[in-house]
């Protein structure tokens, strides 16, 4: 897969709009009232005061502690930028703070320290011990960072780790002791070539002894050569650890009897030739990032019995941080650890490498483009978006912080810990990444129209469509006027298809389909002709006969406008009785609610709101997520027979009746859907028990104004419209959607198009 190029201004706008940076702070706790604001502050907050005063460690029962860790650098070896200063990291601390967030629901603050002294730097950190659960190191220079670490772990009783030297020692652990297995070596037997002498590099070699392999066994180069007897090397050294031999043996030589290489040095170190004087089945881990010491498929094509891991998304194997430091955390921080010591880091990594040989379940199978995935040459490390490593490494962590007596919290109920550490991931659950890495992953590209090719936003979001993997994109418009606009801005045409309707040679054929369709209506050959210079009608025609898989159009139009021409030429599929709207909703507290009907339908039937239901609750599995569906009204269950509430209570049975197995009851108050313990106290027959997630509304005001406020009050993200029903995929844009936006409907619309029946709909 290409690798999009960033643009600068796309990079300084992505952290500028709107809330500077990428992280803000939110209460936990309601403070709508004056009773709410005493407890949040004074008088009632003397009594957790009071209560951590007399015994500290309730410290962790009435605070944020227990979940919050620090990521915290000097900006001495930020990124591949070096020692660019504090302030100039703190962008990079802010975006480890998201990851933490992300993947293990971690809170993090970021502190960047403006001093290179060692000393004051470490006495800084520990003067922050009462505040945090935990410390990440980040983005220090050699050899400073070693000293560093080792001294902050000595003086504090908190878990403090520097991820540049352990994450990649951890996740390449893994995917070793999997490569091994594969290939038939055995640890302790192996020769390991290590092409750089900095914090990773030591930390995986001296992880690699713990797992088995011979210290004598291992050669380490730096940018002077080997580092062995005849060089001066300071004992203090971390490297002085690796030396080996009496004299310098050149790498090309060292390649002849290496059974693993490792690389953490820089792009294009490697040719061919070394890769294939290397004994029989060799192991290679090239993690120069961005570029490898050899490109992952420069390697493999030199022999068939390779196996190479990358630092590269792009790339099988790909050995990525994220795999290890959020779970790691996690785990320390649920039993209270006064560190993360080998045996965590052990831990961690033989749950990743067992994880690797289980059977991969359809969800991520999906993440990555329904191909089969199995352990093997090109599977030796999970995905980066396996949301069970979650649940496989932090119980395993945490299991060995309590077994090696550095945890607080001496007993664990695993199997509950398992679910509770589900419960955290099922908020945050990114509903698009996963779709997203499935349709780069896939070789057959779904064809998306987006009709209005000469917006410069379309044309943007076209090239990160396209440049990104996840469909093909075709802009309809005039071709000089595309390519003047992204030339002034800088936009890559190259995977982008254009098409001038004026020039175009299927005009004919199109406007001869479209009479067809229509000419019991009315039309002409003259007047199809005539609607086939609007670009929304040429897009529609293309998805109709199969010369694209999807459109997105409604920038400049209204949603009718765009919605006609699909209904007239398309038609709704045969399941449903008509078209509906929905988006979807992720509230500050990272649930998601699917809203229907917000866009099309005013005066819904109860056959239309059945339909709608149904839809609805599709879309959600589409999506992962089980459909719990609310039909909302403004009656409880028959508390009234007025206006609305029989039509949606008439639907709800319409729905039971074609669905048994869907869990859906109604109708009900929006609270009611929402509200456990009303639900348990005055309706203990409801099949939804406080937490629903398919909301459907008993009309279009009610559901459009439901929503607005929403993201407009209750500060929550959407995605959509969806459009639903429609014979195959077509979209509708907001008048206001942003590049991000238009991507994300493209994201959607590829999706459904490799869902959807391929028999035409000629």
């Amino acid at each position: 897969m290409k690798q999009r190029k960033i643009h600068v201004q796309e990079a300084l706008d992505y952290h500028s709009q709107g809330r500077k940076g990428k992280i803000e702070v939110i209460p936990t706790k309601p403070c709508n009232t004056q009773f709410d604001l005493s407890l949040a502050y004074s008088p009632g907050v003397a009594e957790p005061c009071r209560a951590i005063a007399e015994n500290e460690e309730l410290v962790y029962e009435y605070t944020a502690k227990g979940n919050l860790v620090a990521v915290i650098s000097n900006g001495t070896a930020v990124l591949g930028l070096g020692n660019i200063g504090a302030s100039a990291g703190k962008p990079v601390m802010e975006g480890k703070g998201v990851l933490f967030k992300k993947f293990a629901d971690i809170d993090v603050f970021d502190i960047e320290i403006s001093t290179q002294d060692p000393e004051e730097f470490i006495t800084t950190v520990a003067n922050l011990e009462p505040t945090f659960g935990g410390i990440n190191l980040e983005d220090i220079k050699a050899p400073e960072c070693f000293y560093i670490e080792q001294e902050l772990q000595r003086r504090m009783n908190i878990p403090v780790m520097h991820d540049d030297q352990h994450g990649t020692a951890i996740i390449s652990s893994a995917g070793l002791l999997n490569a091994c297995e594969i290939q038939g070596k055995k640890l302790e037997e192996i020769k390991v070539v290590v092409s750089g002498a900095g914090a990773s590099a030591i930390a995986c070699s001296n992880l690699y002894v713990k797992l088995g392999v011979k210290r004598e066994n291992i050669f380490m180069y730096d940018s002077k050569g080997l580092v062995h007897k005849g060089r001066t090397i300071e004992a203090d050294e971390p490297k002085a650890a690796f030396v080996n031999g009496d004299k310098d043996i050149p790498l090309t030589e060292a390649m002849k009897f290496a059974d693993m290489f490792l690389g953490l040095s820089k792009g294009g170190l490697i040719s061919k030739e070394m890769v294939a004087s290397m004994p029989p089945k060799p192991i290679l881990f090239a993690l120069a990032n961005p570029d490898p010491e050899i490109p992952y498929h420069e390697a493999a094509s030199v022999r068939d019995d390779i196996i190479c891991a990358t630092g590269r998304s792009d790339n099988p194997n790909q050995v990525n941080n994220v795999l290890g430091f959020p779970y790691i955390f996690r785990g320390a921080l649920d039993v209270r650890a006064k560190a993360v010591n080998d045996e965590m880091k052990l831990a961690a990594v033989y749950a990743i490498a067992k994880l690797t040989k289980e059977a991969v379940p359809d969800s991520v199978l999906r993440a990555y483009g329904g191909e089969a995935i199995r352990f093997g040459r090109e599977y030796i490390i999970p995905k980066p978006f396996d949301s069970r490593v979650l649940t496989a490494v932090a119980p395993a962590v945490a299991k060995a912080a309590i077994d090696s007596g550095v945890a607080r919290i001496t007993t664990l109920d695993l199997q509950a810990y398992k679910q509770q550490l589900e419960g955290r991931q099922a908020k945050k659950k990114q509903l698009l990444s996963s779709i997203a890495i499935g349709l780069q992953t896939r070789k057959d590209k779904k064809r998306i129209v987006l009709t209005e090719g000469e917006e410069p936003k379309i044309i943007r979001a076209a090239e990160v469509i396209a440049d990104d993997g996840i469909a093909s994109p075709i802009l309809i418009g005039r071709t000089e006027i595309i390519q003047r606009i992204a030339s002034e801005q800088n936009i890559n045409l190259e995977n982008i298809r254009i098409i001038d309707t004026l020039k175009s040679p299927d005009i004919e054929r199109y406007a001869e389909f479209l009479m067809s369709k229509r000419s019991r209506r009315g039309m002409t050959l003259q007047q199809a002709q005539r609607f086939l210079t609007r670009r929304i009608y040429y897009g529609t025609l293309m998805v109709a006969t199969g010369d694209a898989d999807g459109m997105i159009s409604g920038l400049n139009m209204r949603y009718d406008e765009t919605v006609r021409p699909a209904l007239q030429i398309i038609g709704v599929d045969k399941r449903y009785s008509r078209l509906a709207g929905i988006h979807i909703i992720i509230t500050k507290q990272g649930d998601t609610l699917f809203f229907a009907d917000t866009t099309v339908c005013v005066h819904p039937t109860p056959e239309d709101l059945a339909d709608i239901a149904m839809m609805t609750a599709d879309v959600a599995e589409r999506f992962d997520v089980e459909p719990r569906v609310a039909m909302l009204s403004f009656s409880d269950f028959g508390s009234s027979d007025e206006g609305n509430a029989k039509i949606v209570r008439k639907a709800y049975q319409i729905v039971k009746q074609k669905r048994p197995h869907l869990i859906i009851d109604g109708e009900m108050q929006a609270d009611t859907a929402f509200d456990e313990s009303k639900v348990s106290e005055q309706f203990p027959f409801s099949a939804i028990k406080g937490n629903a997630n398919v909301l459907i509304f008993p009309d279009l005001n009610s559901a459009n104004i439901a929503y607005k406020l929403l993201l407009s009050i209750g500060g929550a993200e959407y995605i959509g419209p969806i459009m639903m029903g429609m014979n195959r995929p077509v979209h509708v844009l907001e008048r206001t959607a942003d590049v991000a936006e238009i991507v994300s409907m493209a994201i959607i619309c590829a999706d459904e198009a490799n869902k959807t029946d391929l028999v035409s709909v000629v």
